[in-house]
């Protein structure tokens, strides 16, 4: 009998294999319940929205590898595929432990390659890294590199589309992400960052580069362009719209025409690709079809995973993942309340200074996803305002978390023209912390923010993303808060005297926030 290869069968006619391997996906339901359902709230998201489909493009692959390779020979041992497991295990537990579904979701691809492993032996199952890479393609970035990349993506975007605008003659001024045509304006918004053809693209190519017949040099060269040629594509676009809105109106950018002008654009990505395919096909003389679609005889591999023996290392890993399932329960403990006074209270009087309270617009409130925020303007006589913007977290993950407002100014229309890091003194404490000056036409604004996060302050989102991490393991806490000051920079004045004016109102307001962001 064939087999992945585990010869013998259980009770009956039933495939002991089969059973073991179907126990042991069952039992990853608890594990990996967290991730199922971050990967669910992705999916009916634009940019991952052809997640549903790589499953299913990895069993194809997977089958035609199967096919494609002798169902007998040497197997190999089972355990580095149990020691792959233990690791894919932990990775699924520090998620559930933190509340952060991508390390859940990374683990679950990890679990896959271990089961491949432990079913099939070393031998043969190291050779079928690929189909399960694949599934990569399926999981959402984690929030912070989501979060930095689309604001990169938009920067350059902005700018490659404002350089085709200009070529056509057509005045236009840049302000961050803001393309400013006179009588309209035309915002790079985060849906215009061209994540929606990366990915997609991405998983594209790298199923193209696996059929392509040719040498590895050529597959990797049509993984590699698919990136860059979505971002060059993506500006185009937004260059061609900025065109088009200066010389037809606004409804160039808005609606049906915008959204089939991106569809446009990812099937002109495609073409790119398998014309790329094709020439490299006749820089080297490939035989017969350029692509590897034969789809006969897979259906019968199907069978050759039901058949798979050993059952011990089998059972070892469905119990494995059963106790690790358990240990969720565990893991997961209901959060109590940490003792707080709403930011809501915070003084409005600060010795000298009286605020105002604003109220974010919806949309951005549901963007920030913040427990807890205080956006309030200071105004003292004879100097120009300072605004004081406090977002705290009770806990960070699930896609709710900090991050640095260098991604988004600029959404706002704000350039920013220097930053840096430098110890900071306030209030007896000295701490790192970030000094930026912001620009916008000829306004110019100065900033001060850090990472206030249980007790400790941190320059960095990074720092503050695996503080929050660490400390979730440790302590089972992640919360923590952004501070941020701005003041406008006065054309008469200096830089060293806007940041007097934050360090003066931080001075009294900081040590009043202590009640409201806990240690």
């Amino acid at each position: 009998m064939t087999d992945l290869g585990l010869p013998g069968r259980g009770m009956g006619t039933l495939p002991t294999g089969a059973v073991l391997i179907l126990a042991a996906m069952l039992a990853t339901i608890p594990l990996f319940w967290l991730g199922f359902v971050s990967l669910g709230e992705a999916w009916i998201r634009p940019e991952y929205s052809h997640g549903p489909l790589i499953p299913f493009i990895s069993l194809f692959l997977f089958l035609r590898e199967l096919r494609d390779r002798p169902a007998t020979g040497p197997r190999g041992p089972a355990w580095p595929g149990l020691l792959l497991g233990l690791l894919a295990l932990a990775v699924a537990l520090v998620g559930t432990r933190t509340a952060i579904p991508d390390i859940v979701t990374y683990g679950l691809v990890l679990w896959v390659m271990a089961l491949v492993l432990v079913a099939m032996g070393w031998s043969r199952g190291r050779h079928h890294w690929a189909p399960i890479l694949h599934l990569v393609f399926m999981l959402p970035l984690p929030m912070v590199v989501q979060w930095t990349t689309t604001t990169w993506l938009q920067t350059v975007s902005a700018e490659i589309g404002v350089a085709i605008v200009r070529a056509a003659d057509i005045p236009v001024l840049l302000e961050g992400h803001i393309i400013d045509l006179g009588v309209y304006q035309l915002q790079v918004a985060e849906a215009c960052a061209g994540l929606r053809y990366i990915f997609p693209i991405l998983s594209f190519s790298y199923l193209t580069a696996i059929l392509y017949r040719g040498p590895m040099v050529h597959k990797i060269v049509l993984f590699a362009m698919a990136a860059p040629l979505a971002v060059l594509l993506n500006a185009v676009r937004i260059g061609i719209i900025g065109i088009l809105v200066d010389r037809f109106g606004i409804s160039h950018a808005e609606g049906f025409l915008h959204i089939f002008e991106g569809w446009v654009i990812f099937g002109i990505c495609l073409l790119i690709l398998m014309a790329s395919a094709a020439l490299l096909a006749r820089l080297r003389r490939v035989d017969g079809p350029i692509l590897d679609l034969d789809v006969s005889g897979l259906w019968p591999q199907a069978a050759r995973i039901g058949g798979a023996r050993p059952a011990l290392p089998l059972l070892a890993l469905a119990l494995m993942t059963a106790l690790a399932s358990l240990a969720t329960t565990r893991l997961t403990p209901a959060q109590s309340d940490i003792p707080r006074v709403p930011l809501a209270v915070f003084p409005m009087d600060l010795g000298g200074w009286t605020g105002q309270t604003a109220t974010l617009a919806p949309d951005i409130a549901e963007v920030l996803g913040a427990t807890d925020y205080l956006d309030a303007t200071y105004a003292a006589p004879n100097q120009p305002p300072v605004q004081l913007f406090v977002a705290w977290y009770a806990r960070q993950g699930r896609g709710a978390g900090l991050h640095s407002p260098e991604i988004c100014l600029p959404a706002a229309g704000w350039e920013i023209a220097s930053i840096e890091t430098r110890p900071t003194t306030i209030a007896g404490d000295t701490f790192p912390a970030n000094h930026a000056i912001i620009v916008q036409g000829l306004r110019r604004q100065m900033v001060l923010y850090w990472f206030d996060q249980r007790g400790t302050r941190l320059a960095g989102d990074w720092e503050a993303k695996f503080s929050a991490v660490r400390d979730s393991l440790l302590t089972g806490r992640s919360d923590g808060a952004l501070v941020r000051f701005v003041t406008p920079i006065g054309p008469d004045e200096t830089d060293a005297e806007a940041g007097a004016r934050l360090l003066a109102l931080a001075e009294t307001a900081v040590p009043r926030l202590a009640p409201h962001i806990p240690k």
